[in-house]
């Protein structure tokens, strides 16, 4: 059982990731933007992130940098889930530390598989 942060400022997209981890039998820890997941990510270490890219205070892309370079939480690996879905904002997530991109509306397949081949379950 794992811990995964869901970074996500839409409420209800907030509960249907955590519909989604919960059910591969993981623990989900949320915030609400950026900035807080950034924080969140350095207090509580999870053992993945979910981070949406269109948010208020720090964007995703952002946020991902910051946790990528940051020595105390560079080994987490970050899925994006995001409603951006051309080919040059995949690459740039990537660029900015992400390990996957997943694009909304989510199809849960491919979360889960997502999930589960940076932290199995």
């Amino acid at each position: 059982m794992a811990r995964v942060l869901i970074v996500d400022d839409s409420p209800s997209q907030l509960l249907g990731l955590q519909r989604v981890v919960e059910k591969l039998g993981h623990v989900v820890l949320t915030a609400e933007d950026g900035a807080a997941g950034v924080e969140a990510a350095r207090r509580e270490l999870p053992d993945l992130i979910l981070m949406d890219v269109v948010m208020p205070n720090l964007n995703g892309f952002q946020a991902t940098r910051q946790i990528s370079k940051d020595p105390a939480t560079s080994h987490i690996p970050v899925i994006l889930v995001t409603t951006k879905d051309q080919e040059t904002d995949k690459v740039w997530g990537m660029r900015q530390g992400a390990k996957a991109y997943v694009t909304k509306p989510i199809n849960e397949n491919q979360l889960s598989d997502a999930i589960k081949s940076l932290i199995g379950g």
